[in-house]
């Protein structure tokens, strides 16, 4: 290794800064640098592996009629809480179990319809190894992540993926760094292509997140958001500002909808169409007809739409309530920003 290569925390205390009363920041950066490149350079070796045997275990797992139950000890073992949460959310149901508690009673979690992805970089972890022959004699299909494909446990498996780096970012090369990035990529590349095969949308992740904002913004429709019945703000043909005045007071969604005998939008009348009509010099809102100052061409949606849809186009056109319509342009709700914004889909 020629000084380039070696790891700037490697040099001596004066060299570096350690020990001193204020850390060296060129040492520190070069650092962070260090990291970033070494894990970087262990994702490049990563990638030709994604081949025959990354394809048998996604099939298996895509066949599996039970769970993908994810294990492993330690730093594997918390990549494997992650890769088995991100299965499950993007399609691919999915349990992590401790090795160690599998021994004491957890192995009944396992069933022989599942699949079982087992992360140990060495390939030797003995909490591992003590369940394989229970997992074998059940005939639970075993597909192993490890770093050393001649391990027991590589060997073991009905599958391996290989998931080896050139070095560990750690100076020390103990501290499991670059191994552990090398897994947790290697996890997320099969729950993507699992996601991929299966035709995973982006509302099937949203059902499985509906208190994220996204799903809220994939599931929420405007009829479960919406003012309806006595709460809309309508108006008839006939009624004067004032009417209409008092009428979104009352209601507070800063307008009111104009309607016909059948309930049909005309038009809608707004705080700045009370405020043009004034500014024009309307001299009695109590006599002046609200038709002569109501928008008639208003934005309107349908109840079946998204909450998002309506967000939108309150963006768009720079307005901050809609119109709830059924086919006929029948009026049958109403919604203003706070709406939405109590809603939390903005």
């Amino acid at each position: 290794m020629n000084a380039a290569q070696i790891h700037p925390l490697a040099r001596s205390p004066l060299q570096s800064g350690i020990g001193a009363s204020e850390p060296d920041p060129d040492a520190i950066v070069a650092s962070g640098v260090h990291v970033i490149d070494v894990e970087t350079r262990a994702l490049q070796a990563l990638r030709p592996r994604i081949g025959a045997a990354f394809v048998a275990a996604c099939r298996r797992m895509l066949e599996c009629r039970g769970r993908v139950v994810c294990t492993g000890m330690g730093k594997s073992g918390h990549i494997a809480r992650k890769v088995a949460a991100t299965l499950a959310s993007t399609g691919t149901p999915s349990f992590y179990v401790h090795p160690g508690e599998a021994s004491h009673g957890d192995l009944g979690m396992i069933t022989d319809i599942d699949v079982v992805l087992a992360l140990s970089n060495s390939g030797e972890t003995e909490e591992l190894l003590t369940i394989v022959p229970v997992l074998k004699r059940q005939g639970t299909a075993l597909i192993a992540m490890t770093g050393r494909p001649e391990s027991t446990l590589a060997t073991l498996a009905d599958l391996h993926l290989d998931v080896s780096v050139p070095e560990e970012a750690c100076p020390l090369g103990l501290a499991p760094t670059s191994s552990t990035t090398a897994a947790l990529v290697m996890g997320d590349a099969l729950a993507i292509a699992l996601l991929d095969a299966r035709g995973f949308t982006s509302e099937d992740f949203a059902r499985s997140h509906p208190a994220g904002s996204l799903g809220r913004r994939l599931l929420l429709h405007i009829a479960d958001i919406m003012h309806s019945g006595d709460g809309i703000p309508r108006v008839g043909a006939d009624a004067t500002l004032s009417e209409a005045l008092v009428e979104m007071s009352r209601k507070r969604l800063g307008m009111t909808a104009v309607v016909d005998d059948d309930d049909r939008l005309l038009g809608v009348f707004t705080d700045g169409d009370l405020r043009r009509a004034l500014d024009e010099g309307t001299d009695d809102v109590r006599t002046t007809p609200v038709l002569a100052s109501m928008g008639r061409n208003p934005k309107t949606i349908g109840a079946d739409k998204l909450a998002i849809e309506a967000a939108h186009l309150m963006e768009e056109f720079k307005i901050n309530a809609l119109i709830v319509v059924d086919a006929q342009q029948r009026v049958v709700g109403a919604l203003n920003i706070h709406d939405l914004l109590r809603a939390r889909v903005v």
